[in-house]
């Protein structure tokens, strides 16, 4: 709790605004958590730009349905700021519909502005 779903980086995107949080008193995200290996760690460090300093790793408490767990976020080491990608936010919204975030949270994502015309998927 407390964070807010921003973006930022838009010029290290490929196609805009990259996704990221940032605090916010009562906001909140909604997530998914995977439980991953040491080796999966690591990957997911190299795919996320960590070695390119694209990102801060952050281990925070977070409150789940089965109540609070600790977890690893990828936080964006850039300025808030720009617009995303048609592509990108429906694609960020897609994958929370799929894992069943609430029907305003995957509403509001899909009518946040994005950089190219026409609504997010």
């Amino acid at each position: 709790m407390d964070w807010r779903l921003t973006f930022g980086g838009e010029d290290v995107g490929w196609e805009g605004a990259l996704a990221t949080i940032v605090e916010e008193p009562e906001a909140q995200v909604f997530t998914v958590l995977y439980d991953v290996s040491s080796e999966d760690e690591q990957e997911l460090d190299r795919w996320e730009g960590s070695d390119l300093g694209l990102h801060k790793k952050l281990r925070l408490r977070i409150h789940t349905l089965d109540g609070p767990t600790l977890a690893w976020l990828y936080v964006l080491d850039a300025y808030e700021g720009g617009l995303p990608s048609a592509r990108y936010l429906g694609l960020i919204a897609e994958a929370a519909e799929r894992a069943g975030a609430p029907n305003d949270y995957v509403t509001k994502l899909r009518t946040l502005p994005c950089s190219n015309t026409g609504p997010a998927r």
